[in-house]
């Protein structure tokens, strides 16, 4: 997909109004530094022997690798990073290193790092600057190596490369010539291949261990690729485990015979009529699933194999909130399970398969433990047409629950999804005295094919009426204000921002957009190289770039005269997705017109704003924002934008004091120094 599913670590303070509807008092605020800043730790890893627990944890404010004994004991870093957050943080099976990837101020360009216990000696595997890097496959069986998908030699096709992770010397396994992507096997050999046909179907080809020749395994048609996925080899190489929607509408957790034509006849090992498959436990060594979870509202865990029947019995009764296995040892007896709750920050155990008991490790805010938090409605809206849009309302403490300022968070993607647990935004907005609400409109995921392939070219349509229908539920029951509603997302959430403000001005009463495309054909024309290959899909979906009428007629930009409402824009400068030019053209048109915009451009941030400092500046600047608009409480903003990089470029008539505008210069670099 060409948006990925965004939870932006963004989005959160002005003169002080009244608490709505007997709300929380105002010593009930909780910082936005509290909910917005660094998680005291993160990404909870144990190492493959059990001894040592790996986590992210902040370091001078900057998340980096940390580690400890799993018994207890002193924490220490194991990295220095001081420029941007590590994002991705494993063991390596020898248990004697950790690998981690990182980018550049934002530009998704991520390398692959190595750093060994003793913290001296971080590599990077990956050094080849403009290129991106991840890694591709690990296993026990080649403890010293990894595989990498590096896009070095064409921009478009990412190549495998074999690297030892002790020398960091690399070979290659596999040139891509022109595919989407490889399916190994046990032993690293390349068994699948996948590409799109001219129709955006993706056509998968296997052949046999000898690798002698290629033959057709699978075609899934173009309705079908969001819900169909060809997954792993089973270690001994006789199954390959995915999930399909071939001849059902829910993705059904499945195996094929790798064989030729073998995809056309899945063998069933579960599916459920309420949601797709979306997560399972799976054995170790021999990679079959033991379990499998569901999500329609809340997630549910079913066991396949009675290996785990006692686990998933026990950790349902462990905590409360809803469980994921975060990490185990290479003997799969000692988990490391994270727990998710609504109203209180995730929560790390360690689960001892043998004697079948837990053990409290740390939650990753624990400052968050005596904040007034609230809980998350889980429910059902339905659309105007009948289709039923699972959905999520949290309502401020102690209010009556009615006639409040409401603010619709919409999700990105598009084909993504909004889920029930601990979310900052709904809690931050709550806190402030707004009704918060999410809906997974039509073209969100986990929920079938049907639900998906609904919003195929309804951008700005049909996906645009879900919206609007949530709204209308919303002030149907009671709840929201209807002169009080602003609507709020990042990436295709921005874009929705910007549709609502322009296809419906009159229900909006203010917006907050975060890197959203404001036109669907410049958006095209600038995407990433590497999207490229599955490009037919967005244009299946979407729109195609010679249908111009069809993409005018959908993107903001051409509609930005009906804006009534005042509109912030946030954008990262080195967004390799949604360009910083979409936000740029849309401030100018909207200029051009008298319009009132606030505009919020961070040089040193990219797809979502991941320095803590960058931050907690928008929020503040969002919270201002809201309060002026739609009348919530506020919190001083303090030094928090001064101590950014913000860019402020463009202030729309908000009160935001000492902040002055800034004017980009002929030729001024992305990486420009901060103010």
């Amino acid at each position: 997909m060409l948006f990925e599913s965004m939870i932006i670590p963004t989005l959160s303070a002005a003169l002080p109004v009244p608490s709505p509807s007997g709300g929380v008092g105002p010593t009930d605020l909780i910082p936005r530094e509290v909910l917005f800043g660094n998680p005291e730790r993160a990404a909870v890893r144990i190492s493959p022997d059990g001894s040592m627990l790996a986590y992210l944890a902040p370091f001078e404010g900057i998340l980096n690798v940390w580690v400890q004994p799993t018994t207890g004991g002193d924490a220490r870093p194991l990295t220095q990073f001081r420029d941007r957050p590590i994002t991705g943080l494993q063991w390596a099976w020898n248990g004697e290193q950790l690998l981690l990837t990182k980018d550049q101020g934002g530009d998704e360009n991520y390398h692959v790092y190595t750093v060994d216990l003793s913290g001296v000696e971080i590599r990077d595997l990956t050094p080849i600057d403009g290129v991106q890097a991840s890694i591709h496959s690990d296993s026990p069986q080649h403890a010293d190596e990894i595989v990498v998908a590096m896009n070095d030699t064409n921009p478009q096709f990412m190549n495998l490369y074999r690297i030892n992770t002790r020398t960091g010397s690399r070979s290659l396994i596999h040139e891509n010539d022109g595919y989407l992507g490889q399916l190994l096997d046990s032993d690293w050999n390349v068994r699948v291949r996948f590409r799109m046909n001219e129709e955006g179907a993706v056509i998968s080809e296997i052949r046999d261990a000898t690798g002698q020749s290629w033959q057709h395994f699978l075609t899934i048609p173009p309705q079908e690729t969001i819900t169909t996925h060809i997954g792993e080899f089973s270690r001994d190489g006789t199954r390959i485990y995915g999930v399909s929607s071939l001849g059902r509408d829910k993705a059904a957790l499945v195996w094929w015979e790798p064989r030729p034509n073998g995809g056309q006849d899945p063998h069933i090992l579960f599916e459920s009529t309420e949601a797709d498959v979306a997560d399972d436990i799976h054995n170790v060594d021999t990679h079959a699933p033991e379990a499998a979870m569901v999500n329609r509202l809340r997630p549910q865990w079913h066991v396949l194999d009675e290996a785990v029947a006692k686990d998933i019995e026990g950790l349902a009764k462990l905590d409360h909130g809803d469980f994921t296995l975060a990490s185990r040892t290479q003997d799969n007896q000692t988990w490391v399970v994270a727990y998710t709750r609504d109203n209180g920050s995730p929560r790390f155990w360690i689960w001892n398969r043998d004697t079948g008991q837990g053990t409290f490790l740390f939650s990753s805010w624990p400052d968050l433990d005596d904040k007034p938090l609230t809980s998350m409605q889980p429910l059902e809206i339905t659309a105007r047409d009948g289709l039923k849009l699972p959905s999520y309302l949290t309502l401020p403490n102690r209010s009556s629950g009615s006639d409040l300022p409401l603010v619709l968070l919409v999700h990105g993607g598009p084909w993504a999804r909004d889920h029930w647990g601990y979310h900052p935004i709904h809690q931050w907005l709550s806190n402030r005295g707004y009704a918060v609400l999410s809906t997974n409109f039509r073209g969100s995921t986990g929920f079938g094919k049907a639900f998906v392939n609904a919003g195929d070219r309804q951008w700005y349509k049909a996906m645009q009426d879900d919206l609007n229908d949530a709204v209308a539920w919303a002030i149907d029951q009671g709840i929201a204000d209807p002169k009080r509603i602003a609507i709020m997302g990042g990436s295709y959430g921005g874009y929705a921002t910007l549709a609502g403000l322009t296809r419906d001005p009159e229900l909006f009463a203010a917006g907050v957009d975060i890197v959203g495309p404001s036109h669907v054909g410049t958006l095209l024309a600038s995407v990433p190289p590497y999207w490229k290959p599955m490009l037919k899909t967005f244009e299946n979906r979407v729109g195609a770039m010679g249908d111009s009428e069809h993409l005018d007629a959908i993107s903001p930009l051409t509609h930005v005269q009906n804006i009534q409402s005042p509109l912030l824009i946030g954008q990262g400068a080195n967004d390799p997705r949604v360009k910083v030019s979409e936000s740029d053209q849309i401030v100018e048109a909207m200029n051009s017109n008298g319009l009132p915009v606030t505009y919020v451009v961070f040089p040193d941030e990219g797809h979502g704003f991941y320095d803590p400092k960058n931050n907690l500046a928008f929020n503040a600047i969002v919270e201002h924002f809201l309060a002026k608009h739609i009348g919530g409480r506020a919190e001083p903003i303090g030094d928090e934008i001064h101590e950014s990089s913000a860019q402020v470029r463009d202030k729309g008539g908000l009160e935001l004091a000492g902040v002055e505008v800034h004017v980009p210069e002929l030729g001024e670099t992305n990486s420009a120094a901060r103010p």
